[in-house]
């Protein structure tokens, strides 16, 4: 019998019912790296005055998250990956892959300019995905050339 998904950071919202039904669908190593990286979204979401608050949706079958004001940053999603266990994936017509690969060069197995690619909870990097979660929740705000 598989267990249902109850792991939740102290000040994480509770997880939508929606969005529990989607990652108790998943294997047990990826429902606890999704939700280990969504508790580390909605932690860099705290610390960021002009994101305010973060909604958590389903895009693509997969939870998303993006900030809940308009033209302030570009989602989030997390779900499996063909290859890898699981994956944190970034709007692809976006920089915020490439400026995290250009930030962090070779540390992390990436898919083009769509997401991370994760097989062991050991492999996240609070520190460096950190930049990658501002980045992506304040997208619209940098200065454009």
């Amino acid at each position: 019998m598989r267990r249902k998904t109850k792991l939740r950071h102290m000040n994480t919202p509770p997880l939508p019912p929606e969005i529990v039904t989607i990652i108790d669908a998943y294997p047990m190593p990826a429902r606890t790296g999704i939700l280990t990286l969504r508790n580390l979204i909605f932690d860099v979401a705290r610390e960021l005055p002009e994101v305010d608050t973060v909604r958590e949706v389903i895009r693509w079958g997969q939870p998303a998250y993006m900030p809940q004001k308009p033209r302030v940053g570009t989602s989030l999603r997390l779900g499996l990956h063909r290859d890898a266990h699981f994956a944190l994936f970034a709007h692809c017509q976006t920089t915020v892959i490439a400026s995290y690969a250009q930030a962090f060069p070779g540390w992390d197995r990436l898919d083009g300019n769509r997401a991370i690619l994760f097989d062991d909870l050991d492999q996240i990097e609070p520190e460096r995905l950190q930049y990658l979660i501002r980045c992506a929740l304040t997208y619209h705000l940098k200065e454009k050339p």
